[in-house]
């Protein structure tokens, strides 16, 4: 999960992976998109698959991008558990300055 993370800590690579869930694109169209060479956009589109984010496949001379929901998924799961954790803390700090309102329970 941290090549995920560290993958889209960058906004041009999270842009891709945005474009990538859309459809398939070719690495050609894609770079398009940005001002940055063709090479630069390619590495870019290599740290995504490194990270599992897409995936690409050859049909021809195209190398084509596909987003891949499941290491998506995967991120969202272990992002809402993070934000279980501090909902809870929060519910907790909600509870005791209640509790300091109406006087206190004994501790």
């Amino acid at each position: 999960m941290d090549r995920v993370f560290r993958a889209l800590a960058d906004g041009t690579r999270r842009n891709i992976v945005l474009r990538a869930l859309e459809g398939e694109h070719n690495v050609s169209a894609l770079a398009r998109h940005y001002p940055m060479s063709f090479a630069a956009v390619q590495k870019h589109v290599a740290v995504l698959e490194e990270a599992g984010l897409v995936t690409k496949r050859r049909n021809g001379r195209e190398q084509l991008v596909r987003g891949n929901v499941d290491t998506i998924r995967k991120a969202y799961e272990l992002l809402e558990q993070l934000e279980a954790v501090w909902r809870a803390r929060i519910d907790r700090i909600g509870e005791l300055l209640a509790d300091e309102r109406t006087g206190g329970t004994e501790r």
